[in-house]
């Protein structure tokens, strides 16, 4: 789902800890969130009358990636634009693209289709940034991805769904858009002002946000587990299996594009994370709002297996060297959940 934060940057003695606390969180991540959806499907009648407050967990999640932001994450967008462009590009066109590849190949039903779907016209999700300052690829790139199609994440999420799910169910593009305005742009732009404004107080708590963000992510996968709790028996083995595959691909093209453009390792692998991982606590609200509890599944699903998927890729590379170090030196991770010629190629 929508991903743990990644910690501040800082010069601040707190630092590493931060790091640390961010490292372990989504690390703990898919454990949190299997509980979770144990408990949703084991108890529905306790969870499923929160299904209205899941917008409002998912606008926590979001403000606290603002949080994690600064000015200088922006500037960096202008140092480096074509790469961050490639990159946010080859995301919302091969995810969703991707996803209805899945969809066609597995001939799933409208609903899981439609959710699957959803997911791949999501933004990027904020573990990304972690999992590629784990993997030591280009963090500061990663973190400018992130935050460029989160941007562009109210007009293009509603857009590509309305396109491609439009043939398997109807699609409200206007409501769509401003809910993801309301859910996802403003608390950013809140986090992002409370950060310039009262940065101290900030690094202070940011050890914490990581795991805020956490439970969060978890509470929103229990309400969308048990809305669907009668048809994970049927469908869960199929739901796994398209997001499984969507996951996989999403994560090779993403490395593939990078290294056909002669980029740099570092640059390759977040490349490879910006693409297959999505912002999938996005796409189980608005599934859990404008569709069905069904539609919300492969989001539900898609949060836990994209933190292993993630988890385990990186711990592949960082053991990987590469010879040229990165362009931009490595830095610290933001919250939200997280050289040429090298072993990678």
């Amino acid at each position: 789902m929508s991903d743990t934060p990644t910690p501040p940057r800082s010069a601040s003695a707190d630092a590493p800890t931060a790091d640390r606390s961010s490292i372990i969180a989504v690390t703990a991540l898919p454990v949190l969130v299997v509980i979770a959806g144990v408990l949703g499907f084991l108890l529905p009648d306790a969870f499923t009358p929160l299904a209205p407050t899941i917008t409002w967990a998912l606008g926590v999640v979001m403000f606290f990636m603002g949080l994690t932001l600064t000015l200088p994450d922006f500037a960096r967008i202008a140092k480096r634009p074509w790469v961050a462009v490639l990159g946010v590009v080859t995301q919302f066109v091969a995810m969703p693209l991707l996803g209805l590849l899945v969809v066609t190949v597995y001939d799933l039903p409208a609903e899981i289709a439609v959710g699957v779907i959803l997911v791949g016209c999501a933004p990027g999700g904020t573990a990304s940034n972690v999992v590629t300052y784990l993997a030591k690829g280009d963090t500061a790139l990663s973190v400018s991805i992130t935050t460029l199609s989160t941007l562009l994440a109210p007009v293009l999420t509603p857009l590509l769904t309305l396109w491609l799910a439009g043939s398997y169910m109807d699609v409200p593009f206007g409501s769509m858009f401003v809910s993801i305005c309301q859910t996802v742009l403003v608390p950013v732009i809140v986090g992002v002002l409370v950060r310039v404004f009262v940065s101290k107080v900030v690094d202070a708590i940011a050890p914490v946000l990581p795991w805020l963000a956490s439970i969060a992510i978890a509470y929103i996968v229990s309400i969308v587990v048990a809305g669907s709790a009668g048809s994970i028996a049927t469908a869960g083995v199929l739901v796994l299996l398209a997001v499984v595959t969507h996951n996989v691909l999403g994560l090779a093209v993403g490395y593939g594009v990078a290294t056909a453009c002669r980029l740099d390792t570092p640059t390759r692998r977040a490349l490879s994370f910006e693409v297959g991982l999505q912002n999938s606590g996005l796409a189980s609200t608005l599934a859990t709002t404008y569709f069905s509890p069904l539609t919300a599944l492969p989001g539900a699903v898609f949060s836990v297996w994209h933190n292993v998927s993630g988890a385990l890729l990186a711990s592949i590379f960082a053991r990987r060297p590469y010879g040229k170090p990165a362009v931009d030196a490595p830095e610290r991770v933001s919250v939200g959940a997280s050289a040429d010629g090298g072993a990678d190629r």
